[in-house]
């Protein structure tokens, strides 16, 4: 029978509908619920802080690094050089931003939620072949993801912080602007425990005001170099890179530097949904860094000393320190906004398999999509502050930077490919027709930044080389580990013996985990033998988690009768939740599930590894699973079992 909540559940085939969550504007059900104008503007405005804060804050650094390849060495930049420039830096928002994302990639939700991982999921519930390459394309994603959130916060913050170098009488303070920024991020990282929902109400307006600003102090620029406006033809782009082909390569990599964060547009769907993230760009985000854009150029046409740090001469002197201060603000904005998203990707990935279990501490009673990963959140501070510490420059990072984004969007262009075929059921041929311009496109950027690799571009090729490692080292212990535990004895086979010859029968529930109802737990074989003692109700429990992101309560649980006395139940969650047995076990209980929490206990089998005797890469993989499957959080936790009711029984496997 199947047993769950009281809601309605939609029938088989129908489709759950999209429930955009606002991470710091509304509860997930009210934002749902609401139609009217209200509740959009607050998603909206939301979406401007969490999703465009990175995005955001590329003037600070994009123009610069971009127009600094084709400067003389007098510092003289030609206005063709600078038109051309802003034309390449327009378009490409057009193309990878504006198209690709805004209007095709978030067509591809799995139920309201996206991302790289996400998408994979939805892939692979469509079924078919090349299942490990779908795996090892959003592993790859994954990894640069994690790349571009070690990069992001420091090149932001350093880039906003490099304001005080065009104050004029502040030009002593520049010894200190590595200090200030190391204190800026580690003090970012420190209040990560106590969770966005605080700080998350300022993230919107705050944006929102960056964005106006940049908007008219790119309109004052203008005003004094109208010509700029030619930018707005792609052929003055495509000139400049026929006129300088040895350097157009360089310039590419840097004018890439326009697009990255774009990548969350798509990974924050699930918590504002597409139309109110679709309208934010059009309306306030993309017409303020056009505008922007074009005044960094047009300053530039009138002054070529400007090129040294456009975004903030193009303010007047009275503003600087005004300016260096909200954009300090905006960069914060932007370096939480990849933070937070590293904690929902390590949720998804940990919850798809990928990644041993981790301390996932949610940080709001309201917002579902608020977690805290402290792991992470220390390894994202370490890395961050060995960054800003190694390369000390804005200038520096930017050859580091772009290689993770444009990795990342090329996995997302790749499963998007698969998406049409699969979903949409289209011959690969036509496809890969259809999303041929984006990858040709993202192909020409990857190959201007891989010039990046020697100067820097390596730091994130490791590090999502490194996580890539550990994804695959865990799937394929896992995997080991599985095997090794099949073909222990069937449950079917120990029943006949059990009903026929029942050992003493101790009062109360006994809950045994097992992740294969058909077998049986090794920890009441365990029990068994030694004990020599069931008890009165014995439930096997599956935790299942599927491929999409929540499950309603009325599918979360199925039980069905094994024997008298014996019950299998499964409980399924989706990869965006919390595993969580004590509120299934209510759930249960309201349907006709009998149990007494305080005279219930639940059996864990504790398992000690041990390697196989060899050599080489193989026997390495084994001691970093070993050492994976130590340092994971133990089972009572992740799954919130009532520690006071956990007896764990130990075993030895041979991998």
């Amino acid at each position: 029978m199947r047993v769950g909540a009281e809601a309605p559940c939609p029938r088989r085939g129908e489709s759950v509908p999209e429930t955009p969550m606002s991470a710091v504007e509304a509860h997930p059900t009210e934002a749902s619920s609401s139609t009217g104008l209200k509740a959009f503007l607050g998603l909206a405005l939301g979406s401007a802080g969490v999703v465009y804060g990175d995005i955001g804050t590329s003037p600070l650094y994009a123009f610069k690094e971009s127009i600094a390849h084709l400067r003389e060495k007098s510092g003289a930049v030609h206005a063709a050089d600078a038109i051309g420039v802003i034309s390449l830096m327009l378009w490409t928002l057009m193309a990878i931003v504006t198209i690709k994302y805004v209007l095709v990639l978030m067509r591809f939700d799995n139920r309201g939620e996206g991302g790289t991982l996400s998408l994979m999921a939805l892939v692979q519930r469509a079924g078919g072949r090349g299942a490990k390459l779908i795996v090892v394309i959003g592993m790859v994603g994954a990894g640069l993801f994690f790349g571009d959130a070690m990069l992001t916060p420091a090149i932001s913050v350093l880039s906003a912080v490099e304001g005080l170098e065009v104050i004029h009488g502040a030009e002593g303070l520049q010894p200190f602007i590595v200090p200030i920024a190391l204190v800026l991020l580690l003090g970012l990282f420190a209040v990560q425990k106590r969770g966005t929902g605080g700080v998350g109400a300022w993230f919107g307006p705050i944006c929102v005001v960056w964005f106006g600003v940049i908007a008219v102090m790119g309109l004052a620029s203008i005003a004094r170099a109208p010509q700029i406006i030619a930018a707005l033809n792609p052929a003055e782009g495509i000139a400049m890179l026929a006129h300088h082909p040895r350097l157009g390569p360089v310039v590419l990599g840097s004018v890439f530097l326009t697009v990255t964060g774009a990548e969350a547009l798509y990974a924050d769907m699930g918590h504002f949904g597409r139309k109110p993230i679709q309208a934010t760009w059009m309306a306030l985000v993309y017409p303020c860094l056009i505008l922007n854009y074009l005044g960094q150029g047009a300053l530039v046409l009138t002054s070529s000393s400007a090129a040294d740090n456009p975004f903030f001469l193009m303010a007047p002197d009275w503003f600087q320190i005004p300016l260096v201060l909200l954009a300090t603000a905006a960069t914060v904005i932007a370096s939480q906004a990849v933070i937070s998203g590293a904690f929902s990707l390590t949720q998804q990935a940990v919850q798809l398999g990928l990644l041993p279990r981790m301390t996932l501490k949610p940080t709001s009673e309201l917002h579902e999509g608020q977690i805290y990963a402290p792991q992470i959140n220390w390894m994202l501070a370490i890395g961050v502050a060995g960054l800003v510490l190694a390369f000390k420059s804005s200038t520096a990072l930017a050859s580091a930077y772009g290689i993770s984004v444009i990795g990342a969007m090329i996995t997302s262009s790749a499963l998007a490919v698969v998406a049409v075929h699969r979903l949409n059921k289209r011959p690969v041929w036509l496809a890969a027709l259809l999303l041929s311009p984006f990858l040709l496109v993202e192909t020409a950027f990857l190959g201007a930044n891989l010039i990046k690799v020697a100067h820097g571009g390596y730091v994130p090729l490791l590090i999502a080389s490194a996580l890539i490692l550990i994804m695959w080292t865990w799937m394929r212990g896992a995997r080991k580990l599985a095997r090794a535990e099949h073909g222990h004895v069937a449950l079917a086979d120990i029943m006949p013996s059990l009903i026929a010859r029942p050992p003493m029968r101790a009062k109360g529930t006994a809950v045994f985990l097992t992740s294969d109802p058909k077998d049986a737990p090794a920890a009441l074989l365990h029990n068994l033998k030694h004990n020599q003692v069931l008890h009165e109700q014995v439930v096997m429990l599956t935790i299942k988690v599927v491929r999409r992101p929540r499950v309603p309560d009325c599918d979360r649980i199925e039980v069905c009768d094994l024997a008298p006395g014996f019950k299998a139940m499964t409980m399924t969650f989706g990869f965006m939740e919390s595993p969580d047995v004590a509120k299934g076990l209510l759930l249960a209980r309201g349907r006709g599930v009998k149990f007494d929490i305080m005279r219930t206990s639940f059996f864990l089998s504790r398992r000690t590894l041990i390697p196989r005797r060899a050599h080489g890469p193989a026997y390495l993989q084994d001691l970093l699973f070993i050492f994976l499957m130590r340092n994971a959080v133990r089972a009572a936790d992740f799954f919130h079992i009532p520690p006071s009711r956990v007896v764990e029984l130990g075993a030895q496997i041979n991998l």
